[in-house]
């Protein structure tokens, strides 16, 4: 098969793939999920196998375990944070009000310091970044329920979740053998090649970011409790789960809890102080330790792009887009590698004399 016709089969593969996501983009929801974690609990399976339990006894006892947590946590935690979430929107206009007031009663106070012109720059850049901030609460949660997560939907995500899942991760290794035995004969070893490096992506995007976004979102969410913050686990909770879109999160976290706890503390500079340096140690534990560490250069796509591809992926697919968004850019990320090698070592790009760049600086 020529370049040309290669071409044009992936080219029309995947847009094939992208029609019939965006029209089951209503339903795939506990299928998404149901895949990502078969993806997650796979390496774990494959370990009690190891240690001499057949397949189905290992994905049981791995779905049981997962299960367990997932119940435990819900009981547990998501009373706590959904009584506070629902506090904190009702109560969010009152502490915006109560903050716009001391920030009034520093009015003179900046008008010395800054100016009167820049003085009234900062209320009214102030005023408008709180209010873009309701805004973007406000279309997020409109979106979030447009995308259909209803009463109906969110019991068929935990129905046939779990069935998934299960049913995926007892099957993993029969379905990934499958698909190798179909790779083109002539084009196996450098395909697998593609698959390991896809593998690599998937892993620091499912496994690795997954584990960062739920270790920040525990960080966040005891320390601004045991700061004796307003909200502070679900705020820190929202903050550390939104921190799979670049800075999105660390800002979303760091402007609310600092709101709340000016309108709660002041004039205490101190309790502020500590809420804002909760926020800078977790960012500086993300980008310098568990970042590096859980997720690496293995996805390999700048933060723009991703910030791009998750506004643009959740405007098509809505809800399911915001899931699918940065799995979707990390394996295109591989393709697009994976194509300017090939274009890079080939004779539209080397022309006739094909010789490389290297090359012919050694020369």
């Amino acid at each position: 098969m020529t370049m040309q016709k290669q071409l044009v089969f992936w080219g029309g593969f995947f847009l094939i793939s992208f029609l019939i996501l965006w029209l089951f983009r209503g339903i795939l929801l506990p299928f998404v999920v149901g895949m990502a974690l078969a993806y997650l609990l796979d390496p774990a399976a494959d370990l009690l196998e190891k240690w001499k339990f057949n397949r189905f006894w290992a994905t049981s006892v791995v779905m049981s375990v997962m299960l367990a947590v997932v119940i435990l946590a819900f009981f547990l935690l998501v009373p706590s944070i959904v009584q506070q979430a629902i506090g904190l929107a009702q109560g969010l206009p009152g502490y915006i009000n109560q903050l716009q007031s001391v920030v009034s009663e520093k009015v003179p106070d900046l008008y010395e310091w800054l100016g009167e012109e820049r003085a009234a720059q900062f209320e009214n850049g102030l005023a408008e970044m709180l209010a873009g901030g309701i805004n973007i609460l406000g279309n997020f949660t409109a979106q979030v329920m447009q995308s259909g997560l209803t009463i109906i939907n969110l019991m068929a995500l935990l129905i046939v979740t779990p069935v998934v899942a299960f049913y995926l991760l007892l099957d993993w290794d029969g379905m990934t053998k499958q698909i190798d035995r179909l790779l083109p004969r002539d084009h196996r070893e450098e395909i697998r090649g593609v698959m390991r490096d896809m593998d690599g992506a998937m892993a620091a995007v499912i496994r690795g970011q997954g584990s960062v976004i739920l270790l920040l979102a525990a960080f966040y969410g005891i320390s601004l409790t045991l700061a004796g913050l307003n909200f502070g686990l679900a705020i820190g909770v929202t903050a550390g789960l939104l921190s799979f879109i670049p800075y999105v999160g660390f800002l979303v976290g760091i402007v609310l809890s600092t709101g709340v706890a000016i309108v709660q503390h002041w004039p205490d500079g101190l309790q502020i102080g500590i809420i804002v340096g909760i926020f800078l140690i977790g960012q500086f534990i993300e980008g310098n330790i568990l970042y590096p560490k859980l997720v690496g250069s293995s996805i390999g796509v700048h933060p723009v792009w991703l910030m791009f591809a998750l506004f643009a992926v959740s405007t098509i697919f809505g809800f399911v887009g915001l899931l699918l968004a940065v799995p979707m850019v990390a394996l295109l990320g591989v393709l697009v590698r994976f194509g300017i090698k090939k274009y890079t070592s080939g004779q539209l790009y080397l022309g006739e004399g094909g010789v490389s760049e290297p090359d012919a600086k050694a020369e």
